[in-house]
């Protein structure tokens, strides 16, 4: 297979955001800024599933969001034996992916992918509210509408409603709920991958419990069934955080280092960055015996509504993905690569049994 390069420079909707000028100061230690500026990345994912009699296929994930304030894709570039390689793109949220095939006993199979980009710290002066265009009608209904995963009626309903009970504007109910999920989830280690994000399950259950796709997707769900548009955006992370914060990073070998966040629309300050999955990481995983109220933690939370550390790739933002020429069923999220056969598909949680790698490095001129 020839060597190919692409650029691609595909704009959403902007974001202008800022948070409540009524938040408590949160301590320097944790403290995302565009003003840090732009930093640029390169991250390879190298695919060698093991050779079969059967033809194989893989989905690998591209970056697929450009925005000038805080993500710009720099290209993608991939060489391997594939018989057939070449990008797709999801068509109702634009989700870029590589699509590779191997003929039945090729020796071997291999394909790598290069891709470049930078990305600028996120973070929302709520103090200082703009003129932000209302979102498109189009949009505003794709990221109301529920999903198979993301029900919008019923406990998930009943729960935003008392989570939000008071609340006079939009960015009151988004910060009511956001404030719900960090007092009243926890980040299960045991988990697998990402998780799932079955908010119903989860709520009917009463385990909220889980990681970042299952966490995040609970307050995209329950801001949804209150009228907010929100989305999930997928991920991985790609360096150490620069606040110290050794649970909200990870560089070198990010094989398994993907990460799911969240975005809610308001309407005087447009897509706003939040993550209170990366909260509950931080009381888990940062030092033993954290609560909410140690000042570690703390400075996280003031700052994960309305800010995001950018030592991270988005790839997209799409939910419910059926891979083109998949004979299986649709993806949740597209994070992961995904791998299939005849027999069936490949575990994509399993990246030992599946045979992926994933690298990262900043480039520093």
């Amino acid at each position: 297979m020839d060597r190919r390069r692409f650029i691609h420079a595909s704009a959403l909707a902007g974001l202008s955001a800022s948070l409540p000028g009524a938040l408590r100061a949160a301590p320097a230690g944790f403290d995302p800024s565009p003003a840090s500026g732009w930093r640029t990345f390169e991250v390879v994912t190298r695919v060698t599933p093991a050779a079969s009699d059967q033809a194989v296929t893989v989905w690998i994930p591209l970056p697929s969001l450009n925005n000038d304030d805080w993500i710009r894709t720099l290209g993608n570039e991939w060489s391997g034996n594939a018989a057939r390689a070449g990008v797709a793109e999801d068509t109702v949220y634009g989700a870029r992916m590589l699509v590779a095939q191997w003929s039945a006993g090729q020796a071997a199979p291999e394909i790598e992918v290069v891709s470049r980009f930078a990305t600028r710290d996120r973070a929302i002066d709520f103090a200082a509210p703009g003129a932000v265009p209302p979102l498109d009608a189009a949009e505003r209904r794709l990221f109301t509408q529920p999903t198979e995963l993301l029900p919008t009626d019923g406990i998930v309903l009943d729960t935003a409603q008392k989570a939000t009970r008071g609340a006079k504007t939009d960015t009151d109910r988004a910060r009511a709920l956001y404030e719900w999920i960090c007092d009243n989830t926890e980040r299960n280690p045991k988990t697998r991958g990402c998780g799932l994000g079955d908010i119903r399950s989860m709520l009917e259950s009463g385990n909220l419990s889980g990681k970042c796709a299952d966490l995040n997707a609970l307050f995209v769900g329950l801001a949804r069934s209150v009228g907010l548009p929100a989305r999930d955006v997928y991920g991985i992370r790609v360096a150490d955080s620069k606040f110290g914060y050794k649970s909200l990073g990870k560089s070198g070998d990010i094989t398994k280092a993907q990460h799911c966040r969240a975005e809610v629309w308001l309407a005087a300050y447009g897509w706003v960055p939040v993550d209170p999955a990366d909260v509950r990481k931080v009381v888990l995983e940062e030092r033993p015996g954290l609560t909410l109220k140690d000042d570690v933690v703390v400075a996280a939370r003031n700052k994960l509504f309305g800010a995001w550390e950018m030592n991270w790739l988005a790839y997209n933002v799409a939910h419910d993905i059926a891979l083109p020429g998949s004979n299986g069923a649709a993806v949740p999220f597209l994070m992961y690569p995904q791998g299939e056969t005849a027999a069936g598909r490949l575990d994509s949680l399993d990246p030992a049994g599946f045979s992926y790698t994933i690298t990262s490095r900043e480039i520093v001129a």
